[in-house]
């Protein structure tokens, strides 16, 4: 069954068609993964799924609902949580309260019950923070905590990154380029979050990556793209043998 669907996906920058009528669909419990070289239209899909760009066509269907014109503020009370290839953190805040700024999406108490500090926005409160501190076990990141995010090594921030991800409690979690700038050993334990992610958080991953090994290790099936057009479907080892993969993407 399919938790989310593109369906003739297209944009134009001027008279540059960046993604040209894509089509695919992501089923429920799965990683899908996009692949291409670099100006294939990969994170300009992101930017249409999260709704940051307007699509010229095509349509986008999540959990059975049209989300093409949803405002991007409302996409992530939907169930859909992104992170980006550059980190997107508040540097001068801690983990912590990065973590707790993504539960505003359930956020559902006005502006006096919380200047008032009612018994229901306690209670609030307290499920939120229980919430944001089962991610920070979940990610083993209990020593960092309370440290500030400008202080924290880069493999940390990518993961912080994820955890407040995660801390909006998706459905379908959108990770673009998730091993850009890690190492080997720090990319093979994302291959191991996201797996869990996925196989123990039962969240449904759409992952836009450039690293071949973390994309045969954890993708279920793979869309390769060229020039925003889809060139190949299928499982990591059928799209990474495919000759127009091979040509475009691999440097065969």
């Amino acid at each position: 069954m399919s938790l989310f669907q593109a369906d003739n996906l297209s944009i134009n920058f001027g008279g540059i068609k960046a993604v040209d009528g894509v089509t695919f669909d992501v089923a429920k419990g799965e990683v899908f993964t996009i692949i291409g070289p670099n100006g294939a239209g990969k994170t300009t899909i992101f930017n249409l799924v999260s709704r940051i760009y307007e699509p010229s066509g095509g349509r986008l269907v999540f959990d059975g609902n049209d989300i093409t014109s949803v405002p991007p503020h409302k996409i992530a009370a939907l169930g859909i949580a992104r992170t980006f290839q550059n980190i997107e953190l508040f540097e001068h805040a801690t983990l912590l309260q990065n973590l707790l700024l993504a539960r505003h999406a359930h956020k559902t108490s006005g502006f006096f019950s919380e200047l008032l500090f009612l018994p229901s926005v306690r209670r609030k409160e307290l499920e939120h923070r229980e919430a944001v501190e089962k991610i920070i076990e979940f990610l083993d990141l209990q020593q960092y905590r309370d440290s500030f995010i400008v202080n924290l090594p880069y493999g940390v921030r990518k993961v912080t990154e994820l955890a407040r991800a995660l801390c909006t409690d998706p459905k379908l979690l959108l990770l673009d380029e998730p091993s850009s700038g890690l190492n080997v050993e720090e990319t093979e334990d994302m291959a191991f979050w996201i797996q869990d992610i996925k196989n123990l958080l039962g969240i449904t991953v759409l992952m836009v990556e450039h690293d071949m090994k973390l994309v045969s290790a954890v993708s279920d099936r793979v869309l390769a793209l060229n020039y925003g057009r889809p060139i190949a479907t299928g499982t990591p080892s059928e799209v990474q043998s495919h000759p127009d993969v091979v040509r475009a993407y691999l440097g065969g």
